[in-house]
């Protein structure tokens, strides 16, 4: 399969040390500083370059136990989940399924009745670089619903959220306003699926996962909820005390909302998936996708600061994910050829930001 003898490469070059042999090493500071001034309880920092991956940790994966985050431990990606849907679409367009251009007309109009005619035009252009005029989310209570929702498959389920968020207002006009917006991602998957009938879930492991081979990667709250067997997401108490939220509905969004938020993976396959990102961007690797397609992937459509499910500033490329229970940020700079992953296990409160900014400041430079 495409990338394996790559990856047999590549996985060699990622660094698992334990933490005690990671201790003198500056990325291990990095990692020991972002725990600190961050409170959570776990903390992970990875850098990737032309020389090979190195993870470092710290802490334990849930607050009142002694487990140790380790390098191979698995980390809630939230809205970095972004850009492996729109990865998804790239694929699915040079196999002629979609077009960038099609629109949510063409792929839901026989199956909605009550798409609003502000969206008729939206394409996955416009879903994916939030220019579609969509709001943010549908509604607490019905997402809420969704969560419950647990006799109905994900596609039926995701038609059910087109319907309710394509039946609202837009809050601008399409293309001239930039509106982040997570329900688009559902609506994209949802094209997805009806152009294709296959999940989200069974495209994203047939068409990203797999070829790639991040092995790790899964959807939803990592680990069991018998056991502390990965880290767990951590909430805010009333009281202000964290708590650490074992994996199941409480653990994450609704699955429905899975094309922008919900995948899981770990430091070392985060690597790899950047890795792709930055060699496919800059021509050195056209096998999984074509140089075209992953520039298209990286450069606003519509102008502004925002590609297709990427921040983009000068020669960096990064997205930050958080189900609010986690706070993960990744990207890459194509001058250095650096890749780096930066993330917490507690909710993003103003110590967590202000930490991570300052990681993933150290790890760049």
């Amino acid at each position: 399969m495409m990338w394996r003898e790559t990856l047999v490469a590549i996985q060699a070059l990622v660094l698992l040390a334990q933490p005690a042999a990671l201790a003198q090493t500056p990325l291990q500071a990095l990692a020991d500083n972002l725990l600190a001034e961050s409170g959570s309880p776990g903390a992970v920092v990875m850098r990737g370059d032309a020389d090979g991956v190195e993870i470092a940790t710290a802490g334990v994966r849930a607050l009142g136990e002694d487990a140790a985050i380790g390098s191979g431990d698995l980390w809630h990606q939230g809205s970095n989940t972004k850009s492996m849907t729109a990865t998804l679409v790239a694929r699915l367009v040079e196999q002629g399924v979609v077009s960038w251009d099609d629109t949510v007309a063409d792929h839901l109009g026989d199956v909605i009745d009550t798409i609003s005619p502000a969206y008729h035009e939206a394409s996955f252009l416009h879903l994916l670089s939030h220019r579609s005029g969509l709001p943010a989310n549908i509604g607490l209570v019905s997402t809420l619903r969704f969560a419950t929702s647990d006799n109905e498959d994900m596609p039926a389920q995701r038609l059910r959220y087109a319907a309710d968020i394509l039946s609202q207002d837009p809050v601008g006009p399409m293309e001239e306003t930039y509106h982040y917006s997570n329900a688009g991602y559902v609506v994209a998957g949802a094209m997805l699926e009806q152009a294709t009938g296959m999940s989200w879930e069974e495209l994203m492991i047939r068409e990203v996962f797999e070829p790639l081979g991040l092995d790790s990667a899964g959807f939803g709250a990592p680990g069991s909820s018998g056991e502390v067997d990965q880290p767990r997401g951590h909430k805010r108490g009333l009281f202000g005390g964290l708590n650490a939220v074992a994996p199941g509905p409480r653990a994450d969004n609704p699955p429905v909302m899975g094309p922008g938020a919900i995948v899981h993976m770990s430091a070392g396959d985060m690597a790899i998936y950047l890795q792709a990102h930055l060699a496919g961007d800059l021509g050195e690797d056209e096998r999984f996708l074509s140089q075209e397609s992953w520039q298209r992937l990286h450069t606003p459509p519509f102008g502004g600061r925002y590609a297709l499910g990427w921040g983009v500033g000068d020669a960096r490329l990064y997205h930050a994910g958080s189900n609010t229970m986690w706070l993960v940020q990744i990207g890459l700079d194509r001058e250095t050829g650096r890749v780096f992953m930066v993330g917490v296990n507690t909710a993003p409160d103003e110590a967590a930001e202000t930490a991570l900014r300052a990681a993933t400041g150290a790890v760049l430079d």
